[in-house]
């Protein structure tokens, strides 16, 4: 097990060191942040002042190996518009968008899983499977939209945007932390939740339906075990691997992806800051943010492989082979 750990410990090195070789030359090949970092009216002399005050003057291979060494001491530089570092800028919103994050991954374990093993286990689940086809197909900014429109304009049971008041807990300001808060939140978390949960329970069942079958579910059921039990043990735990594999990258998705949501609910996570940012071409938030969800993946794909040899001793076998 510690040669497996270690080995997935080097194939995540080289992912990084390419995604920095990628991110680095996709950001500084889009477009000229000088164009908006100095004023039209200035002239060639002010012009030249800025883009070395930037290191812009400077070959590509050279800017990125002073990224290199900024990454490695944490220093992304400067943001262009805020004129703050990129990293803390990321930070002060990430926050925001990791407990949404998580409360829309608890949304759709809370009905997702649930739902998914009755599918699995009864065959009149046509009304669950047919909703979780609505799940897959609405897109998200339309089901956001009429998610304000129904139960803040209409019912007015929920507000329309914004974070509400926050909390803080071990430094960091949290919004569940208060009743206000949490009404804040629950319409973009279960925004965001919605194709979540439509994917783990299509998952689940296509789980379910694949392990009932098998032998040693038989020989459960021979030896009289309760149906609970076996649910429970036979087949929950043999279906736990697909599950989190998904869990784990929709995780990261819902951190790296929940622009369309923090943009219709007005939420002040990352999402709104990366879009301003590739707006004003400011290339360090962009590169800061990039790299960010580079190393969140990473770390994710290799808590997902610790994962899979705790729940499945096979793949310990693999890796000792």
């Amino acid at each position: 097990m510690v040669t497996s750990i270690i080995r997935r410990l080097i194939q995540a090195l080289f992912v990084i060191v390419a995604m920095t070789i990628i991110v680095f030359i996709g950001v500084n090949v889009i477009g000229n942040p000088v164009d908006i970092l100095i004023n039209p009216d200035a002239n060639q002399a002010e012009r030249a002042l800025v883009i070395a005050h930037y290191g812009l003057d400077q070959p590509l291979w050279k800017q990125y190996l002073l990224f290199l060494q900024g990454l490695l001491h944490g220093d992304f530089g400067n943001s262009f518009v805020y004129g703050r570092p990129a990293l803390s800028l990321i930070l002060e919103r990430l926050p925001a968008t990791l407990e949404l994050a998580i409360t829309a991954l608890g949304i759709a374990l809370l009905f997702g899983l649930p739902l998914g093993l009755y599918a699995g286990l009864r065959i009149s689940s046509k009304l669950i499977m047919s909703g979780s086809i609505l799940g897959f197909s609405l897109p998200t900014f339309w089901v956001g939209l009429m998610l304000i429109m129904v139960f803040s304009v209409e019912l007015g049971w929920l507000p329309t945007n914004g974070r509400g008041p926050t909390q803080q807990l071990l430094g960091v300001q949290w919004s569940f932390l208060t009743a206000d808060g949490i009404r804040h939140l629950l319409l973009p978390a279960f925004n965001l939740a919605l194709f979540k949960t439509s994917l783990i329970l299509r998952l689940t069942r296509a789980g379910v339906q694949e392990v009932l079958p098998q032998d040693y579910v038989k020989f459960a059921r021979a030896k009289g075990l309760r149906e609970r039990r076996i649910i429970s043990v036979h087949v929950l735990k043999n279906l736990m691997i697909p599950v989190v594999t998904i869990i784990g990258l929709e995780f990261g998705s819902l951190i790296a992806f929940s622009v369309v949501t923090e943009s219709i609910f007005a939420w002040p996570g990352m999402g709104k800051l990366i879009i301003d940012s590739i707006n004003l071409l400011d290339r360090p938030v962009i590169v800061a943010y990039l790299m960010m969800m580079v190393l969140l993946f990473v770390v994710l794909n290799f808590i997902i492989d610790i994962c899979y040899t705790l729940l499945d001793p096979r793949v310990r076998l693999e890796g000792k082979a």
